[in-house]
């Protein structure tokens, strides 16, 4: 019964260290899930502030291109004017 209670013992032991393991794998997963999880905030945050400045870009481009629109225009009618004046 003396070798029973050793190989008990050796087995205790053995499961004492896979556990210890276990929890050692289990942090270092638990560290490396909230360095993903803080990088996708800043990736969220930084979609979201360029998406702002996209919509801001495009009303602005839209702005531009209605006004140099609208001087074509002038332009065009200046020159039909000019013309028939000559």
């Amino acid at each position: 019964t003396s070798g029973t209670g050793a190989a008990l013992q050796g087995h205790h032991a053995a499961l004492r260290e896979g556990l210890s393991e276990l929890r050692a794998r289990r942090d270092e997963l638990s560290g490396r899930i909230k360095a993903e999880e803080a990088e996708r905030s800043r990736l969220q945050a930084r979609i979201a502030t360029l998406s702002r400045r996209l919509a801001d870009t495009s009303e602005s481009l839209a702005g531009l291109r209605s006004a140099r629109a609208h001087i074509d225009s002038t332009i065009a009618d200046l020159d039909t004017a000019s013309r028939q004046v000559l």
